[in-house]
């Protein structure tokens, strides 16, 4: 975690201010937070919205607050302190957005306020309901096994900001916590394989806590058995799991599989927001190569992740999908008025036995074809300038009021592209 991402989650000293209006401040706050600046945030949806992703550009803030400063602000909402959160997407050690989440009722505008101080740092601290980690072993070795294949044997795992994958390192060599890095909010976990499979895999949560840190401590993969918190939840084998990049070459997908060399980071890990880049050199495709960088982000409150992908070299297409399982239903958003669109499938496809949904949303713009290959269900995408967005998500039915029918999960995925087609206004 960088230096400027200032408000973490901490078991004690938990504190919130509250006050009668937006307007109106306790003087004890105030002298440590002297300076403000007005938000009007509007819902323009007919949506009630829960934990509606507030999202500021401190460009714009510093336009009209050139001495606001990322390391003592706090945010209030109706009066009430929020959690929010400074991030720095690009690494370079500034913050560019701030971050909260708020409540909001169809065609709501709310009033909200960003209190400051111009110098210093008073950092507030909240409960965790986003988390992101990478943990690999130290203190043991790599060895060869008996078909010749390295293991990692000994050590114990400690968490890093960042790995650059060993060439030793392959699937099942036991070195990295449950294989890869892991992301979640307090509705759903995701992993993916920081190997040559590179494919996302998916924890079903029974609670809203933050349960990652104890994920593969007490048993490599003792995951795969119901646990107090859930279990991974999703079948992968050799397909793309869910929402994990590929190229689409002669009808099938080609995943990330060989590269150079591969590098994960821990960009933020926050009460808030939790993202995690990784950056591949070389990937091959063909007689061509790449070099490619995937940005994931989990929100408080969502089961979305949000994957930002960036390419050089100019390729016809991208494309992502939803691994096949037999027995259930394919699902297309179809003709809407949106600018979003949406592949999912439903079905009793967990490996608890039970209903899971899974969905990849994207830009209708973006779309070249959706198809299928062995493995998969595909949506292949054009990026733009190298550029490319799309969501993707998983509901499984044993979470806390988790979704326990196709029709429900189908009016949930119509309520996500409604919100996210008309993301929050904020005026400064």
């Amino acid at each position: 975690m960088r230096s400027t991402f200032l408000l973490l989650f901490m078991l004690s000293g938990i504190f919130f201010f509250t006050c009668s209006s937006g307007d109106s401040v306790p003087s004890d706050f105030k002298k440590d937070y002297p300076q403000s600046v007005v938000l009007t945030v509007s819902n323009e949806s007919n949506l009630r919205i829960t934990d509606a992703p507030v999202c500021l550009e401190i460009e714009a803030l510093l336009a009209k607050a050139p001495d606001f400063n990322t390391g003592a602000f706090v945010w209030l909402a109706d009066g009430q302190e929020i959690p929010g959160q400074a991030v720095d997407i690009n690494g370079d050690g500034v913050a560019e957005q701030l971050v909260a989440v708020s409540d909001f009722n169809p065609g709501q505008t709310k009033k909200m306020m960003l209190l400051y101080a111009p110098t210093g740092n008073k950092i507030r601290y909240y409960p965790a309901r986003t988390q992101a980690e990478l943990s690999r072993k130290v203190g043991g070795e790599f060895r060869k096994n008996k078909q010749g294949r390295f293991e990692y044997k000994g050590g114990h795992f400690e968490n890093v900001k960042q790995l650059k994958g060993p060439p030793e390192h392959s699937d099942h060599s036991w070195y990295i916590r449950y294989e890869g890095p892991g992301w979640e909010s307090d509705k759903v976990g995701f992993r993916f394989y920081l190997d040559w499979r590179n494919a996302s895999d998916i924890f079903g949560k029974k609670i809203p806590d933050m349960v990652l840190q104890n994920v593969g401590q007490d048993g490599f993969d003792s995951y795969h058995e119901m646990s107090y918190w859930g279990m991974d939840i999703l079948k992968v084998g050799d397909a793309l799991g869910i929402g994990a990049v590929g190229m689409w070459v002669d009808n099938k997908v080609e995943r990330v599989s060989q590269t150079d060399s591969v590098s994960c980071t821990i960009m933020a890990n926050g009460p808030v927001e939790s993202l995690i880049r990784t950056e591949y050199w070389g990937w091959k495709v063909g007689k061509s190569q790449y070099n490619l960088v995937s940005d994931l982000s989990i929100d408080a409150g969502s089961r979305l992740t949000k994957q930002s992908v960036s390419i050089t070299g100019n390729p016809e297409n991208l494309c992502t999908g939803i691994v096949k399982h037999d027995g259930v239903t394919v699902l297309q958003s179809g003709d809407n008025a949106g600018s979003l669109a949406y592949l999912a499938t439903y079905g009793q496809q967990s490996l608890a036995g039970d209903s899971l949904g899974m969905a990849i949303i994207y830009q209708k713009k973006d779309e070249l074809d959706v198809s299928q290959d062995e493995l998969n269900h595909v949506i292949i995408l054009t990026p733009e300038n190298g550029k490319l967005t799309y969501y993707f998500l998983a509901a499984w039915e044993q979470e806390p009021r988790g979704i326990k029918s196709e029709q429900e999960f189908k009016n949930y995925l119509a309520n996500v592209l409604r919100q996210l087609d008309k993301p929050l206004q904020i005026d400064i």
